[in-house]
């Protein structure tokens, strides 16, 4: 839903527009769609996209034999379609204001509002929470531009708890199966949007790589890493 409550990455996405979508249609006498204000009609069209959604989420799912460019592709599509529709009708900001907003509306949909709003004297003394969500543009030559997002930045950006992105990648190859596997490079880049550069031979190939916010001063409140995320390279 709201780019700022909504995670980007298609695994994050699946869990949370799911259960809201599911949530939505809960609860008696009324529906929570009902109590705070959510139209029929904006439930139908949040239907609409599971509709699309579920099965290419089950494709890509089965990353050994389905997943493949066309189909992440796709899923980001539904994810910015999400967004727009929300951003257009307001939904999540409608929820926010309902005066019949419960706590575990807000938590169901992400919202950060009184108590469930982050202390900032918390800040740097426990690991980050976050998980870092990206999209990708592949510029030919072997040269792959990436956008990192936290769950909930609109833009790309690092957290405040982060001072960088790090990163484990690997081109080409069977899948690694986690970011433990053996022989994925390691980088790290203090900014949210940059260029790898894979050279001229890995046009045509995968890059598999997960990422992670990473705080420079404090190793060890490292983020956790991302689930596998997959690109064609031009």
């Amino acid at each position: 839903m709201a780019g700022a409550r909504m995670p980007r990455g298609i695994d994050q996405f699946n869990i949370y527009f799911t259960n809201a979508v599911s949530y939505l249609q809960e609860g008696t006498p009324k529906t929570h769609a009902e109590r705070l204000g959510v139209l029929p009609t904006e439930v139908t069209t949040f239907t609409g996209f599971i509709t699309e959604w579920s099965p290419l989420y089950g494709k890509y799912s089965e990353k050994k034999k389905f997943r493949t460019t066309s189909i992440i592709n796709q899923l980001y599509l539904i994810i910015d379609n999400v967004v727009t529709f929300d951003q257009t009708n307001r939904i999540l900001d409608r929820i926010a204001a309902s005066p019949n907003a419960t706590v575990d509306d807000l938590v169901t949909f992400n919202i950060k509002k009184g108590l469930l709003q982050k202390s900032p004297a918390s800040a740097g003394s426990s690991p980050i929470s976050e998980q870092v969500t990206v999209t990708f543009q592949s510029l030919g030559g072997g040269m792959m531009n990436v956008k990192c997002y936290s769950m909930t930045g609109q833009r790309a950006g690092i957290p405040d708890d982060a001072d960088s992105v790090q990163y484990l990648f690997q081109v080409g190859g069977q899948a690694p199966e986690s970011a433990d596997a053996p022989g994925m490079i390691k980088e790290l880049s203090p900014k949210a949007v940059f260029t790898l550069s894979l050279g001229s031979g890995s046009a045509l190939k995968n890059l598999y790589i997960f990422f992670r916010w990473y705080d420079t001063r404090h190793p060890e409140l490292a983020g956790p890493w991302s689930g596998l995320q997959i690109a064609g390279i031009l």
